[in-house]
């Protein structure tokens, strides 16, 4: 098949939907890369903030294969996922009047699907008010679809929505081709993204939940039931198995193994518990920032603290909490946590199994709500987003709303985001621009202590003034001939442990 550029494959298939009845209506995706993840990384971006990104290197370096050269010296070096692409067409359902959000949520799809090392050839929507229950897009547009992924030499259909079993053996049965839906991709990013050992239990639980429902047996392969005669057709004796079929097996392993998972999970709780607590009992306050996939964060926190943390021009990048320490001006220091990204129409089965990372956002003191300010739709995002973190039972917890990649904004989008959130910052996490407004806003609105005290401490409890310099805000220290004296202010909790050294 040869190679079209992406012109010809938006003339060709906008030609094709003028022909089209109202109920059918066609958004095309290049097969590079896709407009959700257009390349805006800069040249004038200082990388120095983002540490170095050894991760990011692992991840895109080629890994050679032993085995495949015949030549006397193997100088064969591919990268597992350039082998094989798979090619996809996308499919959605929209109701009439959401054409808009319909076609921003296909262009996630397609970066998606190219996240998780796939190649989008094309994609199409129609309108109609409810999907086909039997078929999705119902048989006529089944069928044209079918001709469709002959035409481009697909091998791949994603939906933009969740399937139901039933619907997606339908498709794969007309289309010939396999068939998945926007979960099974998340779920793929998220398998090939995980680090940590809780992020990759937590992974597998959230796909074994997913596949439960969708295991398909093939035939009498599928079977191990046998009895009877020979001569009556049975396999005679010998064969008599318990009487489970291969499917029901299946289902009694993924059972097993998802209960097995579960207690890995819970067992690993109470460490996490432990860290927070801890944070707690030293007056840390915290800081969550949280957000959309791909909308900035990691770079947001490696401009703050220089963690290093892993940045990537793709969605769901960061699936593992990160937490750092940082330090207002004035002394006090917080720690920053660095969350899974959010998405629409997130799985069910991901919002639960990741309920480590949402506990960090509703153990927080404040959230920083990073929302990608170059977006064609912000306002989704940020309702997405909020939808979670009422999920998470986190709503009552301050929220600072940040547009980051102002720097790829012009004036009147400005203007139009300010109407959407007046008190929100506009920063920049490659130039740098808001920085100093977005720390000075965690400095405001994290708890501060309030209560004033002049205290004198003994010469030998140098451990007390440590604890003041990590707990409290020191105002002033002075020496005198009976101690450190020290104007402080604490919090309320922290009074009995600093009364004996109050001094007049």
């Amino acid at each position: 098949m040869t190679t079209e550029s992406s012109d010809d494959i938006v003339d060709r298939v906008l030609s094709r939907a003028a022909e089209k009845t109202d109920r059918a209506r066609v958004s095309v995706f290049s097969s590079g890369k896709a407009q959700a993840l257009d390349d805006s990384s800069g040249s004038d971006h200082d990388r120095s903030f983002d540490g170095e990104q050894q991760d990011l290197a692992d991840r895109i370096s080629l890994r050679r294969v032993q085995g495949l050269s015949t030549e006397l010296e193997d100088v064969t070096e591919v990268e597992y996922r350039q082998v094989r692409l798979e090619n996809v067409v996308l499919i959605g359902v929209y109701p009439k009047g959401q054409v808009e959000d319909g076609e921003n949520s296909m262009r996630e799809l397609a970066a998606l699907c190219e996240t998780a090392g796939a190649q989008v050839l094309d994609g199409v929507m129609q309108m109609r008010p409810m999907p086909d229950p039997a078929t999705y897009l119902g048989r006529g547009k089944t069928q044209e679809l079918r001709d469709l992924v002959a035409a481009l030499g697909a091998d791949t259909v994603v939906a933009d929505t969740e399937l139901s079993p039933s619907q997606r053996r339908a498709l794969e049965d007309e289309v010939k081709v396999k068939v998945i839906d926007r979960t099974a991709v998340i779920l793929d990013i998220f398998s090939q993204h995980a680090k940590s050992r809780e992020g990759k239990a937590q992974v597998e639980l959230a796909q074994m939940q997913y596949m439960l429902p969708r295991l398909r047996g093939w035939g009498e392969s599928m079977s191990r039931q046998a009895g009877g005669q020979v001569g009556s057709g049975g396999a005679g004796m010998g064969s008599r198995g318990p009487g489970e079929t291969k499917i029901e097996l299946d289902r009694r392993r993924i059972n097993t193994r998802m209960a097995k998972l579960r207690k890995q999970i819970e067992a690993m709780k109470p460490a996490r518990d432990t860290k927070r607590a801890n944070r707690k009992r030293n007056s840390i306050p915290s800081v969550a920032i949280t957000g959309y996939t791909n909308a900035g964060k990691s770079s947001l926190l490696n401009r703050i603290t220089r963690a290093g943390v892993l940045v990537e021009n793709a969605l769901f990048a960061t699936l593992d909490a990160t937490v750092r320490q940082a330090q207002t001006e004035d002394g006090r220091n917080y720690t920053l946590v660095d969350t899974v990204g959010f998405v629409r129409n997130l799985p069910h089965q991901l919002v639960e199994a990741f309920r480590s990372t949402i506990e960090e956002v509703a153990d927080a003191d404040l959230i920083v709500h990073v929302v990608d300010a170059s977006h064609p739709d912000p306002a989704s995002q940020i309702r997405t987003v909020r939808d979670v973190i009422g999920e998470a039972e986190a709503s009552d917890i301050p929220e600072q709303i940040v547009f980051n990649k102002c720097d790829l904004i012009d004036d009147n989008t400005r203007l139009l985001l300010r109407g959407l959130e007046p008190s929100a910052i506009f920063a920049s996490a490659r130039t740098g621009e808001g920085i100093d407004e977005v720390l000075q806003v965690i400095a405001e609105r994290i708890p501060t202590p309030d209560v004033p005290l002049n205290l004198l401490v003994p010469y030998e409890r140098g451990d007390v003034v440590s604890s003041l310099h990590a707990k409290a805000v020191v105002d002033s220290t002075d020496y005198e001939e009976g101690g450190t004296r020290m104007h402080v202010r604490v919090k309320h909790a922290d009074l009995p442990q600093f009364e004996e050294f109050v001094s007049a």
